[in-house]
């Protein structure tokens, strides 16, 4: 039973850090792509970002690129968003989501196989 587990999140003021966790169980992360999409109330599930099976290349919206980073140590089956900055704008529930052999940037929620349950941010001004 493959289960993604999101944590991490929290509420946090304008231009602090957060730092994401993904921590998957019965499936090998070294197979898998990870993305991150959040959900803000009322909206759709947007993409965030996203890492390939093999680490790189590395995928951001253009909402968070250049204050985001993805990664995933695959030795503890583990995908991290670390975000700077962060803004009122960020505020939503976030979810990281596995696909096999992901390598190419995909936007689109239904392309992915697993989700995890979201962890909330908040981001107060």
């Amino acid at each position: 039973q493959v289960q993604l587990v999101e944590s991490g999140g929290g509420l946090v003021q304008a231009g602090d850090s957060l730092r994401l966790s993904c921590t998957a169980s019965g499936l090998t992360l070294s197979g898998y792509g990870i993305a991150w999409f959040r959900q803000a109330p009322g909206k759709g599930r947007e993409f965030v970002s996203s890492i390939t099976w093999s680490g790189t290349p590395t995928y951001y919206d253009d909402s968070v690129a250049g204050r985001s980073t993805i990664s995933k140590d695959n030795t503890k089956n583990t995908a991290y968003l670390q975000m700077n900055s962060l803004k009122p704008e960020d505020t939503a529930v976030y979810y990281c989501a596995a696909r096999k052999f992901l390598v190419v940037r995909l936007n689109r929620p239904i392309e992915y196989d697993y989700w995890g349950q979201g962890t909330q941010v908040t981001v107060s001004s």
